[in-house]
């Protein structure tokens, strides 16, 4: 077991969104604390937009940190009194560190995407598609930029949706396109990233698995989800929302406790929990 100070006292987590009943944070949060034996809790709490800054001003000493999903990432950035460049830079925070009256705000999905990226060995993606446009989208290409993707394409129903990704791919330096939805995908891509849900992929996750040479599915509900299983049957590498969450769990149970973890630990624990 990792060497940590324990606390004296219990301290107290959650994940705020809504929906939130699906979340898998509670379930390994809760199996990293068991490795590290503290005696912490976590919670899962459905919280709305309007409803984050009442619920932050309300906690106590006892709470140490907050996981958001969504759609608090955006409004969350607002109301903590620092952020890290990485959160600043994509325009969302999924992590409140709380502690001596201050709130510290981070962005664990850019390094949780790049992690599971890594881990699966997918080379050097040069050439990118995301499917979607929100906050996880947003992080998505950055950390695509950061992996050295030159050439992204964003795929969404709203081309307004996409401002927000192709802005930080943009900055960092990579050519974006924005097609629709509906649009015919003529091109083949190294990577092919989907951030919505499953049901909305709906007929055509066999025409998006096959437009690329590897698919990364952020969704997890239903499990296995429809795009997954069409990457499974054309035989692609596949990186799963499972991963992303193991990954940016893992950071972030570091960052609210001061100990690693292995996010095999996690990914274990959420499987484990989706098959029971």
């Amino acid at each position: 077991m990792p060497d940590a100070v324990r606390p004296t006292t219990v301290r107290r987590c959650a994940v705020l969104g809504s929906p939130i009943t699906h979340s898998l944070s509670p379930v390994m949060h809760r199996a990293a604390y068991a490795e590290l034996g503290l005696d912490w809790t976590y919670e899962a709490i459905e919280v709305g937009e309007d409803e984050l800054a009442g619920f932050l001003a309300g906690l106590d000493a006892s709470w140490r940190g907050l996981s958001l999903t969504m759609p608090l990432k955006r409004v969350g950035l607002e109301l903590v009194d620092r952020a890290s460049s990485v959160a600043t830079a994509v325009g969302g925070v999924n992590t409140i560190l709380l502690g001596d009256g201050h709130r510290a705000g981070d962005n664990t999905d850019v390094p949780g995407v790049m992690g599971a990226l890594r881990e699966r060995d997918l080379g050097e993606p040069r050439s990118a598609r995301i499917v979607g446009g929100g906050a996880t989208a947003t992080s998505v290409a950055y950390a695509l930029a950061a992996l050295g993707v030159s050439e992204l394409e964003i795929v969404v129903r709203d081309r307004s949706r996409a401002t927000a990704p192709a802005e930080a791919a943009r900055g960092a330096g990579v050519s974006v396109a924005v097609e629709s939805f509906e649009h015919p995908l003529l091109a083949k891509v190294d990577v092919l990233v989907s951030t919505i849900p499953g049901s909305a992929v709906g007929s055509r996750s066999h025409e998006l698995a096959e437009s690329s040479r590897a698919v990364f599915d952020v969704a997890y509900d239903p499990w296995p989800s429809p795009l997954v299983s069409a990457a499974e049957q054309a035989g692609l590498p596949i990186v799963t929302g499972i991963d992303l969450l193991a990954h940016q769990a893992a950071l972030q149970v570091e960052l609210m406790t001061g100990s690693e973890v292995e996010p095999s630990l996690l990914r274990a624990a959420a499987l484990g929990a989706l098959e029971s």
